[in-house]
């Protein structure tokens, strides 16, 4: 074989294993194989189909499911039934989940004029992402969703602290937050950060907002809904 070509395949070879390397798992749109999540996939997209007027969307995990339950849908009906707000959150999702939804999703019928983006605490347990592969992850959640719905409007939220006290994991989710801040163009993607709204003055989360130090109760959800208020009223053009 030519020395030049033979050479030429084996670069060839190395930038093609390069890439895939770089195709982490928080980037890697993937389905969950579970019954259950399946079966809440299945429901979310038949709600996209059966709200075609929606104005607003809510994207993410457990934390977003958890406007339906006892916790969040009281501040839910009186913050976000007028909006016909559509709620897209699968609990125990990561970055990757929320990905193969969206490229799935059947959004060709809505136009939505905000969407709700709060991503990747579940990416944080453990060691299978460092916090770069997260913001990674969550980057091309934006960029999905600008394909998908380039009309719309994203209010990308930082991951809220979880750990009653400062500890690793919220150490690595501040980390996270402070590189997606950097995708708020200040025109179709703002960044919004209300961590701090959780925390006591001494950064302790009380139990009355987070229960289990991660997800919200009825004052945790109010907190959130007031808190991001002013800025969906902007988004939405109603002011």
């Amino acid at each position: 074989m030519n020395t030049n070509l033979f050479k030429s395949i084996f670069v060839l070879a190395l930038v093609a294993a390069s890439s895939l390397q770089a195709q982490h798992s928080a980037v890697k749109a993937a389905p969950r194989t579970d019954r259950g999540w399946q079966d809440r996939a299945k429901l979310l997209d038949q709600r996209v189909k059966d709200n075609p007027d929606t104005q607003l969307l809510f994207i993410g995990d457990s934390i977003t499911q958890g406007w339906e339950g006892d916790g969040g849908k009281e501040a839910w009906a009186k913050h976000y039934d007028k909006r016909k707000a559509v709620n897209l959150g699968i609990g125990g999702d990561r970055t990757q989940h929320v990905l193969w939804r969206l490229e799935n999703a059947p959004l060709e019928g809505v136009k939505p004029k905000a969407a709700v983006v709060m991503i990747g605490t579940n990416n944080s347990n453990g060691e299978d992402n460092t916090p770069g592969q997260i913001a990674e992850g969550i980057e091309a959640i934006v960029k999905k969703l600008r394909e998908r719905l380039p009309n719309t409007k994203i209010l990308l939220l930082g991951i809220f602290p979880r750990g009653e006290n400062f500890n690793p994991q919220r150490g690595k989710l501040t980390q996270i937050n402070q590189v997606v801040a950097k995708l708020d163009d200040g025109k179709d993607v703002h960044y919004f950060d209300i961590g701090h709204r959780f925390l006591n003055r001494d950064g302790i989360l009380p139990g009355t907002i987070m229960p289990d130090y991660l997800h919200l109760s009825k004052q945790g959800y109010e907190i959130w809904a007031e808190a991001i208020e002013p800025k969906l009223t902007q988004l939405l053009g109603e002011k």
